[in-house]
């Protein structure tokens, strides 16, 4: 069983920035991704720091900076309604930070070829979220599901250009949709509202890098993987809010899609050497008797302590040799 740990703003901790700066800085941000690649040799290496706001920038939105070592955000909605998704001009590639971000991607790639070096791309429901807020997009689903489906394909099909531009520099993707995942959104909505959206732009971009791509939703997913995998996705992830032994009945079979497993956050970053060991424990034994699958994280936390992923990726090794 590999150790996959999601390596985001924590790589910005492993060369004593901050997040946000580190974000918005081509060099540190090399830097940063580069020697967390030194250390962990995890899979993939998703060259950002905060992974949901590449496209919000793009399309007009301001980040405002976050006190200490806290992850930028949006600082507020640029856009009302669902139909203002919808009138957005087309997302543009080379707008924000989205041309220093495959700049860096391209480097770490050619510095480390042994790396799954890829891009972040936000599902449309992320996108929507960090343009109209996310408050305001539930209503919007309820009150006004037509107009919400229009805008979600408009962005659905804006993220197929930000695809082809990855393509172009000779990069891979990963996709990311969490804002989606139940409770708040229900298994039907997600079927109805946001499900031919997503599956548009999983599907689009498969078709322009040659193979599947992967699809990570984080939260209560277990009542929507069905619908996840009719996207064509070849990688998910089992997330620590959802119940994790019903996601993985449901996904038993589908020996096709690697599955991750993620450990909790709070033991990854704060736990001691035996809580550790039960957690890797608790994640071998639900991924017992089945292959194409890993434990992970959801993001590491900005402190976690490089020793604790180590001793995390040397228990999955062990493991893993004394079973096989």
């Amino acid at each position: 069983m590999d150790c996959e740990p999601a390596v985001y703003e924590h790589a910005a901790y492993l060369i004593g920035r901050r997040p946000w700066e580190v974000s918005r800085d081509p060099d540190l941000l090399f830097e940063a991704h580069a020697e967390a690649f030194r250390r962990y040799r995890h899979r993939p290496v998703v060259v950002s720091i905060d992974i949901y706001n590449l496209e919000a920038e793009a399309y007009g939105a301001v980040l405002r900076e976050p006190q200490a070592t806290g992850i930028p955000a949006v600082e507020k909605p640029i856009c009302r309604s669902a139909g203002d998704l919808a009138a957005l001009q087309p997302l543009d590639p080379a707008a924000g930070r989205i041309p220093m971000s495959i700049d860096v991607a391209r480097r770490l790639a050619q510095h480390l070829p042994e790396a799954d070096v890829r891009l972040p791309m936000a599902g449309p429901f992320s996108i929507a979220s960090n343009l109209l807020g996310f408050e305001t997009l539930l209503v919007e689903m309820l009150e006004h599901p037509a107009e919400t489906a229009d805008g979600l394909m408009h962005l659905a099909r804006g993220q197929t250009r930000f695809c082809q531009a990855v393509r172009d520099a000779g990069l891979d993707i990963a996709f990311f949709e969490s804002a989606a995942a139940p409770p708040l959104v229900s298994p039907a909505l997600f079927r109805r509202i946001e499900l031919p959206a997503l599956k548009a732009v999983i599907e689009g971009a498969a078709a322009i890098v040659g193979h599947p791509v992967p699809c990570v939703i984080g939260g209560d997913t277990a009542p929507i993987l069905e619908s996840v995998l009719q996207t064509g996705t070849n990688y998910v992830i089992c997330p620590i809010e959802t119940d994790q032994a019903a996601f993985m009945a449901k996904i038993r079979d589908r020996l096709d899609v690697r599955v991750r497993i993620n450990a909790s956050p709070a033991i990854m970053a704060r736990g001691s050497r035996d809580e550790l060991r039960a957690e890797v424990e608790r994640i071998y034994r639900l991924a017992t008797g089945r292959k194409n699958v890993s434990m992970g994280t959801s993001a590491l936390p900005y402190e976690t302590p490089p020793e604790n992923v180590l001793y995390v990726r040397e228990l999955c090794r062990s493991l893993a040799a004394s079973n096989a």
